[in-house]
C-alpha cells in the first residue's frame, strides 16, 4: 500500500495525513471546502516547524512530508487510485454512512476501507459497502503525530488478510496497534468516558469543584491532564455523542450522560473549540481559569 487518502482534514484528520506523509506515503486529504484544507495544511506545517525545534526532524523532512500532500474537494477524484482510504471526519454516523458509500463506490476493489470513529460499530459501517470483509477500525489517538496507540477494531466481516495488513501497517507508522475486537466504545472510550462522564456527575451532586476533581486525578492518580480538562480538550459535543454510543448499545443506566454534559452541550459550551467549556478559554488554552459558572 502506498496511496492513502484521508478524508477530514480536522484535528484528527491532519494528524493522519501528517504520520502517514512523514512516513513517506502518497497522502491526498479530502475535505468538503479548500478553505478547511489550507487550515489543515497550516497546522501540519506548524507541527512540522515544533517537531523541528525539537530537533526530532529537519527541514528537508518537512519539505518532504508537505510535498507528500496533495489535496481535493471532491472525494470521487480523490480515492480513484487509493490503497487504503482512511475516514476521520465528524463523529456522525448518518454522515459516516454515507461517506462510505461514496468511497465504496469510487475506490478501487482491492482499497482497503478504515475508519477512525472512536466508537460507532464497523460492522454498522461496513454494512452499507459491498465488501465488509475489507473495513475495519483504526482509532488513532489525539495529537495523532505524537501518540502511540492504534486500535485496530475488527467488524463482524472483517477479514484476516484485512486485519493483518492495517496492523502491519500501523507498526510501518511507528505506532503500537491494538487489536480490539467491535463492541460500544471500543476499549478507549469505554473506559475513558464513563470516567470523564463521573467526574461531570460529581461536579454535578457538589462533591468537589472544577479544579478540585482535576487535581485529585492528576496528582492521585497521575493522569497528566485532570479529566473535566480531558473533556473541554476531547469537545463535550464529542463526549456526549460517545456516552450516547455507550447507553444505546448497552442499554445499562451507567452508561447514562450526566444531566450536566447534556445542558452544556445544548448551551454549546464545548470546551476548547467554543471557548469555554469547565474552563475559561477566552484569554489561554491551558485551562488556567475556571468557567464562571463554576466559581
Amino acid at each position: 500500500m502506498k496511496n492513502i487518502v484521508v478524508i477530514g482534514a480536522g484535528t484528527m484528520g491532519n494528524g493522519i495525513a501528517h504520520t502517514f506523509a512523514q512516513t513517506h506515503f502518497n497522502v491526498n486529504l479530502v475535505d468538503i471546502s479548500q478553505e478547511a484544507l489550507d487550515r489543515g495544511l497550516k497546522t501540519i506545517a506548524s507541527n512540522l516547524d515544533r517537531m523541528i525545534k525539537k530537533g526530532s526532524i529537519t527541514e528537508e523532512d518537512k519539505a518532504n512530508t508537505l510535498a507528500n500532500i496533495t489535496t481535493f474537494t471532491q472525494l470521487e477524484e480523490a480515492v480513484k487510485n487509493a490503497d487504503l482510504v482512511v475516514e476521520a471526519a465528524t463523529e456522525n454516523i448518518d454522515l459516516k454512512l454515507k461517506i462510505f458509500q461514496q468511497i465504496d463506490a469510487a475506490a478501487p476493489e482491492q482499497c482497503i476501507l478504515a475508519t477512525n470513529t472512536s466508537s460507532i460499530s464497523i460492522t454498522k459501517i461496513a454494512s452499507v459497502t459491498q465488501r465488509p470483509e475489507k473495513v475495519i477500525g483504526m482509532h488513532f489517538m489525539n495529537p495523532v503525530p505524537i501518540m502511540k496507540l492504534v486500535e485496530i477494531i475488527k467488524g463482524y466481516s472483517t477479514s484476516k488478510e484485512t486485519f493483518q495488513a492495517i496492523y502491519q501497517m500501523s507498526e510501518t507508522l511507528g505506532k503500537v496497534p491494538v487489536e480490539v475486537n467491535d463492541y460500544p466504545g471500543f476499549v478507549a472510550n469505554r473506559i475513558l468516558m464513563p470516567m470523564v462522564n463521573e467526574a461531570i456527575y460529581s461536579l454535578y451532586e457538589g462533591v468537589a469543584g472544577v479544579e478540585e476533581i482535576d487535581t485529585v486525578m492528576k496528582l492521585g492518580m497521575a493522569h497528566p491532564m485532570g479529566p473535566l480538562q480531558l473533556a473541554d480538550f476531547i469537545g463535550l459535543d464529542v463526549c456526549l455523542s460517545i456516552m450516547n454510543v455507550l447507553y444505546d448499545g448497552f442499554k445499562n443506566p451507567k452508561y447514562a450522560p450526566c444531566p450536566l454534559l447534556v445542558n452544556m452541550v445544548t448551551a454549546k459550551k464545548l470546551g476548547v473549540k467554543s471557548g469555554e467549556g469547565f474552563y475559561d478559554y477566552s484569554e489561554s488554552k491551558k485551562a488556567e481559569k475556571v468557567s464562571q459558572q463554576f466559581k
